[in-house]
């Protein structure tokens, strides 16, 4: 007997998953499991995250007759459930009106409801096939587990869209103002020397109006512009931005002498590493060391960046990726936000970090074209 998805093919599950996704996984497993004998009838329950509520799939043996409605109600108002089994047991229970034997496995509880297999067979099952049905379960609660930390990641991504879009919103209108009165100050100082200043003033709220723009691009997926991009050549670009302050710190930066491509979009995915590294460069000694790595797989790349400042304490790894949350004085607390938005849109992860031996650790993992 074999399961219908390998635990390999489930852990490269794509990050696009949907509602119709799990319920076509569930509808596998309990024709699977309704394929061996003497099981007759197969029903799953679990919960769904995108949809918040708990969901059912049925399945019967070929050429089964259907449960009457009455019975199939018996059964989903869950009065046969006298106790709660531990997760991943086969437990027999007792059904009011059946002849035949019920078994549940559970697979988890949420929401204050039960997960789980039920299955109906005609006589007692074997000592196998409950492992199978054990195992069909605990890959069923894989899944289920995947497509939870998926529907928290939309929910994720939703929140800071919205952030995103209300704080451009009000830098925006603040912008639009004082570049008003910098362009009155620059007509009204033709001739005087104050007028260059002004002109710089005026010039300034240009770039930082053109950067909002792209700080609410961030916000939104489908304007990734994806393109084969060089990763060391990329994280190099961010190490010149931020040459001068690294001169001023003699600070030593260590970058591996190999490289991979990546399809990314190249200026979002440049501000994730500006971003990281500035805070590397900004908490780092003077005369310290940070470290880039990384390690590459078939199909993603590991990416590490470390340094030698202060660290990282408790409360920082619970909220270095909350909005407004910050460590640097003047701060916006909106960088590492960003960042993360950035790296969850091309489907990657990223975390902190405390090295024991001192300092901080950022860690990124994105997806890699495989090749040929």
């Amino acid at each position: 007997m074999t399961l219908g998805f390998s635990q390999h093919k489930l852990e490269n599950v794509s990050n696009s998953l949907s509602s119709s996704d799990i319920k076509s996984f569930c509808q596998l497993e309990s024709e699977q499991l309704t394929s061996q004998e003497p099981i007759f009838f197969a029903r799953i329950v679990y919960y769904d995250s995108l949809l918040k509520n708990h969901q059912e799939v049925i399945n019967y043996r070929q050429h089964q007759s259907p449960f009457s409605q009455k019975n199939l109600i018996y059964l989903r108002s869950e009065a046969w459930l006298t106790d709660f089994p531990p997760v991943f047991t086969v437990k027999k229970f007792e059904l009011k009106n059946f002849s035949s034997i019920c078994y549940i496995c559970p697979i988890g509880y949420r929401n204050q409801k039960p997960e789980y297999i039920q299955i109906i067979a005609d006589e007692s099952i074997s000592d196998n096939l409950q492992l199978y049905i054990k195992r069909s379960a605990m890959l069923l609660g894989k899944y289920v587990d995947i497509y939870l930390g998926y529907g928290r990641q939309k929910t994720e991504i939703q929140l800071l869209e919205d952030i995103l879009h209300r704080v451009g919103h009000q830098l925006r209108n603040s912008l639009g103002l004082i570049g008003l009165y910098a362009h009155n100050l620059c007509l009204g100082l033709k001739e005087n020397p104050w007028q260059e200043q002004a002109t710089i003033i005026s010039k300034s709220i240009e770039d930082l109006d053109i950067n909002l723009t792209e700080l609410i691009d961030c916000g939104q997926s489908v304007k990734l512009r994806v393109a084969p991009q060089d990763l060391r050549n990329l994280v190099l670009e961010s190490i010149t931005h931020l040459q001068p302050l690294i001169n001023e710190k003699n600070l030593q930066i260590n970058l591996p002498d190999t490289s991979t491509t990546l399809k990314i979009d190249r200026l979002q995915m440049k501000q994730v590493f500006d971003n990281i590294l500035s805070n590397a460069v900004h908490f780092s000694p003077n005369f310290g060391i940070i470290n880039c790595s990384w390690q590459i797989f078939q199909e993603e790349v590991l990416i590490k960046i470390s340094d030698q400042g202060p660290g990282l304490s408790p409360e920082d790894l619970q909220k270095i990726f909350t909005p407004f949350y910050s460590r640097r004085r003047g701060g916006t607390g909106l960088g590492l936000t960003i960042a993360k938005k950035i790296i969850l849109d091309h489907q990657g992860s990223i975390w902190a970090q405390i090295l024991a031996e001192r300092g901080a650790q950022f860690s990124v993992i994105l997806p890699r074209p495989r090749s040929g």
